[in-house]
């Protein structure tokens, strides 16, 4: 099983650290973003790895080389231009068998093996990992009617299915990706909604987290020191 990280991005919301270092060479807990996702996926027995790069490339393939003393082995593209989360899966030969697709900023105890199971098993195009995700307003919200308040409520919880920046892709899905551009995992998702495609849908509650403010750091230090003393 191949998995396609993309760590091309240049991780602006994370400024001024990105500044002088890639975002997935950010450190967490004395070791970079990027590396615990590598040793979460060798764990998984899953060591076949491509990292999709731009911004910052010559640092990332410094550091990580081929992967030999991670365990695994990296392969690289280099996008020229920026190509958005699916643009660089056309700079990827080989792709004959589903593969899996994440973003470089993610640390999450999801297992991928029994999630490419379940892609393969449901038969779709594509499937989207998806987690529940609460947003309390910082507000209270006034219910109105006729021009008259019918209640308040105080600070109120909504809760999304949101996507957790992480896919299994079958090589079918691949032709829907244009040769030129930018273009984005959401915009491959609704271009074969669109063909009347399969999209499939894994909803998962494991730990995960989505690295985009520097408030975040602290947060995924301790889930690696936790991860470190109780994998798993």
């Amino acid at each position: 099983m191949k998995a396609v990280i993309i760590a091309g991005g240049c991780g602006t919301r994370l400024r001024p650290f990105t500044f002088s270092i890639p975002k997935p060479l950010l450190p967490v807990d004395e070791k970079p973003i990027l590396e615990h996702m590598v040793l979460r996926l060798r764990a998984l027995g899953i060591k076949d790895i491509i990292l999709t790069l731009g911004y910052g490339a010559e640092l990332i393939e410094a550091y990580f080389g081929g992967g030999r003393k991670f365990g695994v082995s990296i392969g690289y593209t280099r996008e020229r231009r920026p190509l958005g989360t699916a643009g660089p899966l056309k700079l990827i030969k080989g792709l004959r068998e589903p593969f899996l697709v994440m973003n470089g900023d993610i640390l999450t105890r999801l297992d991928f093996r029994k999630f490419m199971t379940a892609h393969r098993r449901s038969g779709a195009d594509l499937t989207i990992a998806a987690r529940k995700y609460s947003d309390r307003l910082p507000f209270g919200t006034v219910s109105v009617s006729g021009g008259r308040v019918t209640g308040i409520t105080e600070k109120p919880v909504t809760e999304h299915l949101v996507s957790a920046g992480i896919y299994a892709v079958s090589p079918c899905a691949l032709r829907r990706i244009p040769r030129e551009g930018a273009f984005t995992m959401p915009e491959l998702v609704n271009s074969l909604l669109a063909a009347g495609r399969h999209v499939g849908m894994y909803e998962f509650s494991d730990y995960w987290l989505g690295i985009e403010k520097a408030s975040q750091l602290e947060e995924a230090a301790q889930e690696a020191r936790l991860l470190r003393t109780r994998p798993g």
